[in-house]
């Protein structure tokens, strides 16, 4: 491919590495050789087999990060895929590949953003940062909340902080993350006693035991929502039980669930709730709780306003706010005080066979991330 555009060319470059989750594979060596070029001084963080970097420029004031992951999913079955998935293609318009949306092409819009930023400000006012990790497809353990560690630890605050996951639906820029909704799972496990199946008063069925408090559980209505957030959801994602045999009743039976919540509840207050739900119905269990995320919100402020009107600018659109979705690294960054707004490409194809993203909405979100810096860093 010739003729692309810097950030075409980068999202390319960055997609023919096969960085499946944890691995890098370079993608951070390609960056920080960019940065370093334009001024930023930067701090690689390898933390346990994950690799992370931080990177800044600029003394005093504002300080705006840029943050994103450069590690993928795996592609799945490449033999479904109409290009081969690390062998990036343009065809009809389209950048083909994994990690053409999530998020290669916002990290490639990001950095070449910045040396245009730079080129036409070297002396600008303020701080930008670039907080990138090669752990939020996996467990993000070692990713950013330990780099969010580091930053305290070394007495870096984020005022700022521009999230590169794919928020758009439709076209780029329609819609933008201000918040996510909290995630709390279990895993639940009821206990009974095995036995023969036509023998039911010599055993205890654990799968009918939790049946009625499982109905109540999805009916049950946590909150209501807000202005921001929807109503808290509750989901089960797994049950398993039995021995494989049809003539035995199972001695326990385990549930895997999951909460979305929203700020009008507390991850304690949910736990308290359905406990209570699980003792009314008199169950033998245990229960393994594992908060992944707080909800958080930014609200209308300057983050808002500068991505808004880089927006409205760059596109001459409204913009919707948005907190649906899953989980994104934000939620360890916002519990520091920073302001963090989510704003990528289409996240249509994220995570499927045959990820793609507009080639033109790739340089669009130059323009707008470019634009951002200008109405936050020059005023």
């Amino acid at each position: 491919m010739t003729d692309l555009s810097p950030t075409l060319q980068l999202a390319c470059d960055l997609i023919a590495r096969p960085s499946v989750t944890p691995a890098d594979e370079g993608c951070q060596d390609m960056m920080i050789a960019r940065l370093e070029a334009i001024g930023f001084k930067v701090e690689r963080l390898r933390f346990g087999e994950v690799d992370n970097f931080w990177a800044e420029r600029g003394t005093g004031g504002t300080l705006l990060a840029f943050a994103g992951h450069t590690d993928v999913v795996p592609t799945g079955p490449a033999e479904q895929w109409r290009f081969p998935p690390f062998e990036p293609t343009l065809h009809e318009g389209m950048l083909y590949g994994r990690g053409a949306a999530d998020m290669k092409g916002s990290l490639a819009a990001m950095v070449t953003a910045c040396e245009t930023f730079v080129a036409q400000h070297p002396d600008h006012p303020g701080r930008i940062g670039f907080l990138i990790t090669s752990d939020e497809e996996g467990p993000a353990v070692d990713g950013t909340v330990k780099v969010v560690e580091w930053l305290q630890t070394n007495n870096k605050k984020i005022d700022c902080c521009l999230v590169g996951e794919p928020s758009s639906t439709h076209q780029v820029g329609d819609v933008i993350k201000n918040g996510r909704r909290g995630s709390l799972g279990a895993k639940l496990i009821v206990k009974g006693v095995q036995g023969h199946v036509a023998y039911p008063h010599l055993a205890d069925n654990p799968i009918h035991a939790m049946a009625p408090a499982l109905t109540e559980l999805a009916a049950e209505m946590w909150d209501g929502g807000n202005d921001f957030f929807p109503a808290t959801s509750f989901q089960v994602s797994n049950i398993n039980g039995g021995t494989g045999a049809t003539n035995v009743i199972p001695g326990d039976v385990e549930i895997v669930f999951n909460f979305r919540f929203s700020t009008e509840v507390t991850e304690a207050i949910l736990r308290e709730r359905t406990e209570a739900i699980l003792k009314k119905h008199g169950l033998k269990y245990q229960v393994q709780w594992n908060l992944s995320g707080q909800p958080f919100l930014t609200r209308q402020g300057e983050l808002v306003d500068a991505i808004v009107g880089a927006i409205e600018d760059i596109e001459g659109r409204q913009t919707e706010l948005s907190t649906a979705g899953g989980t994104s690294d934000g939620r360890f960054i916002a519990p520091t005080g920073s302001q963090v707004v989510e704003l990528g490409p289409v996240n249509a194809t994220i995570h499927k066979v045959d990820e793609c993203v507009s080639a033109a909405d790739l340089d669009k979100l130059h323009r707008i991330y470019l634009r951002t810096l200008e109405r936050l860093l020059l005023g």
